[in-house]
């Protein structure tokens, strides 16, 4: 008998992955069902404004048998995920079943009578709430369960999925009300009529921009004949700058403990005068006698020193023995202590060696705060030691039932446990965790762990609960009881954001709280085994459904004793009260998202709790749309430490624009590098202008009675975080690219000194400010930034914006969002490439079809857009 579960976890989940295996090469060969290439499914939205008042969308599913054997009216389901939509309804004539069985997850089953002959083609529609836009919400993930007269099964993925295009305005718009254009060429290019090329000497230094810049008129030759000297306790940066010379340079630079006397050669020091003895500040020097001087008022400000001198280095692939640097003074410090990024690893997975490289270039930019979403409905991705069950059930998505205590596919992740490629299973061990850590502390960036509760915990409980299962079975009640995390008597009726109905934690259970208590204690001693620093724990805390909790005896016992709490939704106050006594008796402040800050009132409203106020739980602000956009200064104004996160700006994962090619989600509009750029952190109302269905906000009379952030309550704004939602990133490189270049107008955001805009009060003025302050900082990017991304760090997937481009008069017209970028186009219907023609002016098009492509100078290239003729 086994001491504990982990093996016989370990064995099932083993047994659940083999044998599909094992049955798909047995049915392979018998030829009793179609081959994975043998079935065709093509799937197309019908409209989604053919209904007036409602948010509704139609698509339709058409299904071809290529093979030789006929799919008939049993012993076979088809399964999906597709964005999670309310079904409404489906049309059932050609004899198929379409269900939603949970959060993403459909399946199709034939009915009485269904036949599908090799050869022949059947379709149905069906209709869902909201709208589908773009070619990422497309359904994905399609396996055929097939069942065999002998009780066996076996699963098939499909191999031909053909999406349709999204060409028609009923396909392109999400409803009537939606007033966001769609980015044809010929909009972007009115758009980018705004844009002009500026000249290098117009661009700032560095971006973020320093605070200050003197530059002179000397240029100073090195070469790699000189020392790096560091005084003690500086050593790392030290090694960091040595490995940056030669990744980028090819330099082999000595280095040593020390001063130089000024002169040639780079100086790493410490002073406390460094702009106004702010942490994390750094004054840069370059001398006329080649002396370089990095002076930081502590080690992370040394560190951003030497982030700035890298960016003054060259940004080709091109190693060099000689390097010419203007002399300059640059003197610089952080606008907020807090400047975060968060990536949600649960929905789907990124290993160690992705969140390396994404530290990487956080670090660059000056961004000193990696928020990892660790937990949520969709997986489990920490080891932790004493309950084995949380990676074994949570850290892998395969088939299974929706009451099985196993995670169901999403996001497209398939029926096999373990699948190579995919990003639906995977976690990390306590030693990547540590490694991820040490990676961080060594850049100067703390990582905040979250755990989600009360709700968004899916994951967590069916792993207790396979854990409690194992327990039974051996007659050790005791155990089986002991990390429970629901009401087994529970009968609350209950639909989550994400649609879930069994992925809240119940929160009148003692052994949730000794669940909380143990996962967070391996996580401190994480912290500890790799030397880093552990300042905040993020609970999650947010969406809890309405319903949760309502018919729950556990819960009607717990309020009877807590006469404080009269509505089963402040249920959800306690589980704050108590997770921060917990974390609190370890010296470690509670963060969460909104939610953790409010309460319902006696209306249902909710409202800051004043209860948490002035202490250790720091709400992260996400919303700012909907009549909410003051939230974030009503709880700094009640003493709340607060990160804003806002969505309309931040929210990283929400697509560029409109082009149904451009992945991403959207509920809450569209967010690009300008989205984050232009963010007015005191001043919110001066920078949501439009909704999400791009009407623009008439901001004197919608905001009018709206709370404006105190004067005094500006210290609690800790600082700024953008966040990565992953339930659409299916890879790295789509990482990367909802990253890039977007990191980069966040850190302009976040480091830099209050720009001119954010505090002129006259509109018509203010404007001009935005657009000619963004003009410049758009072709810093282009000549600059975007070149650099191309290799730095090993290269990165980042976005290029596609032209934009007319013919009017059979004259070629087109421009870029950025300038600076090289457009090269083509007629005779190829694709642009490096040797296609560059355009400088208009040109003729006569009736030809023109392709054009956007490129970087590192040769790095956007989307092809086409004109003309197709």
């Amino acid at each position: 008998m086994w001491k504990i579960p982990y093996t016989r976890l370990k064995n099932r989940i083993y047994t659940i992955m083999i044998i599909p295996l094992m049955f798909h090469l047995s049915s392979c060969l018998s030829g009793e069902w179609p081959g994975p290439a043998d079935i065709f499914i093509n799937w197309e939205v019908v409209s989604n404004t053919y209904n007036e008042e409602e948010t509704m969308v139609k698509a339709m599913f058409t299904m071809e048998n290529a093979g030789n054997t006929t799919l008939g009216s049993d012993g076979w389901e088809l399964y999906f995920n597709q964005s999670p939509r309310y079904l409404l309804d489906f049309d059932a004539r050609p004899g198929l079943h379409l269900e939603r069985i949970s959060g993403d997850w459909y399946r199709i089953t034939p009915l009485e009578g269904f036949e599908l002959k090799p050869g022949e083609t059947t379709s149905f529609t069906y209709e869902s709430r909201n709208w589908w836009i773009k070619e990422s919400d497309a359904p994905k993930g399609f396996y055929f369960v097939f069942h065999h007269n002998d009780g066996r099964q076996h699963f098939m993925e499909v191999e031909n999925i053909i999406i349709k295009p999204f060409e028609r305005p009923e396909q392109l718009s999400r409803h009537f009300r939606d007033q966001m254009p769609v980015p044809d060429p010929g909009w972007q290019f009115h758009e980018n009529k705004k844009m002009t090329l500026l000249n290098g000497d117009k661009l700032p230094w560095f971006i973020p921009q320093a605070v200050s810049v003197k530059a002179g008129d000397t240029d100073v030759l090195f070469s790699e004949k000189f020392v790096i000297h560091y005084e003690e306790g500086l050593g790392f940066e030290a090694r960091y700058l040595q490995s940056m010379l030669n990744d980028l340079l090819g330099w082999e630079i000595d280095i040593q403990p020390g001063f130089s006397g000024e002169r040639f050669g780079i100086d790493l020091l410490f002073d406390d005068r460094s702009v106004g003895r702010n942490p994390e500040s750094y004054t840069l020097q370059i001398r006329e006698n080649g002396n370089i001087a990095i002076c930081g008022s502590d080690n992370s400000g040394v560190f951003y020193g030497i982030q700035s001198l890298v960016s003054l280095l060259p940004f080709n692939t091109e190693q060099t023995a000689e390097l010419v640097l203007t002399t300059l003074k640059a003197e610089d410090a952080p606008r907020f202590g807090y400047r975060g990024v968060h990536v949600d690893v649960s929905r789907n997975f990124f290993p160690k060696e992705s969140i390396f490289k994404l530290l990487d270039i956080l670090a660059f930019y000056k961004i000193n705060t990696l928020h990892m979403h660790l937990t949520d409905d969709e997986g489990w991705r920490i080891e932790i030691q004493s309950l084995p069950e949380l990676t074994a059930t949570g850290g892998q998505r395969g088939h299974t039932t929706k009451d099985a205590n196993a995670l169901h596919p999403a996001f497209g992740s398939g029926p096999f446990h373990h699948a190579t490629g995919k990003t639906g299973g995977g976690f990390y061990t306590q030693q990547d965790f540590i490694d991820i850590l040490q990676y961080a502390r060594d850049r100067h960036i703390r990582v905040i762990p979250e755990i989600n509760l009360p709700g968004h915990a899916r994951a967590a409980i069916k792993a207790m609960e396979a854990r409690y299962e194992y327990y039974m079975e051996q007659g050790d009640a005791e155990s089986a009881e002991e990390y429970r995390l629901i009401d087994p008597e529970e009968q609350s009726k209950y639909l989550s954001a994400q649609l879930f109905t069994d992925n809240v934690v119940n929160v009148a259970r003692e052994s949730v709280y000794r669940f909380f208590e143990t996962v967070t204690g391996e996580v401190i001693d994480m912290y500890a085994k790799a030397g880093a620093v552990l300042e905040i724990i993020h609970v999650g805390g947010d969406e809890v459904p309405a319903g949760a909790w309502t018919k729950s005896p556990m819960i009607d016992d717990k309020m009877n004793e807590l006469a404080y709490i009269s509505k089963p939704q402040n249920m959800h106050a306690y589980f704050t009260e108590r997770a921060l006594e917990i974390l609190s008796a370890h010296g470690i402040n509670m963060a969460g998202w909104e939610e953790v800050a409010l309460k319902a009132d006696a209306s249902g409203h909710h409202v800051p709790n004043p209860d948490f106020a002035n202490g250790p739980v720091i709400p992260y602000v996400w919303n700012n749309l909907w009549g909410m956009q003051d939230l974030g200064y009503r709880l700094a104004n009640r003493g709340f430490p607060v990160i804003l996160c806002h969505v309309t700006a931040f929210y990283f994962d929400l697509a560029y624009n409109k082009d149904p090619e451009e992945p991403g989600l959207y509920w809450g509009g569209f967010v690009n590098t300008r989205s984050a750029w232009h963010y007015n952190p005191y001043n919110v109302f001066w920078t949501t202008l439009k909704d999400n269905m791009g009407r623009e906000i008439d901001t004197d009379l919608e905001y009018q009675d709206m709370e404006r952030l105190n004067v005094s309550a500006r210290e609690n704004i800790l600082g700024l975080q953008a966040q990565l939602w992953s339930e659409t990133i299916l890879s790295t490189d789509m990482l990367e690219y909802y990253l890039l270049p977007k990191l980069i107008g966040f850190a302009e955001s976040a480091w830099a000194k209050e720009r001119v805009w954010e505090t002129t009060p006259d509109p018509e003025l203010r404007q001009k400010q935005v657009e000619e302050m963004w003009n410049i900082f758009a072709n810093k990017l282009a000549q600059h930034e975007l070149p650099r991304l191309s290799h730095i760090f090993g290269g990165y997937n980042y976005r290029i914006p596609p032209p934009g481009a007319v013919i009017k008069d059979d004259m070629l017209k087109a421009n870029t969002e950025f300038p600076g970028l090289i457009i090269r186009y083509t007629t005779d219907g190829s694709t642009p490439d490096a040797n296609s023609p560059i355009y400088q002016e208009a040109v003729s098009a006569g009736n030809q079809s023109v392709k054009l492509k956007a490129f970087d100078a590192s040769g790095r290239s956007s989307r092809t857009v086409r004109l003309g003729r197709h």
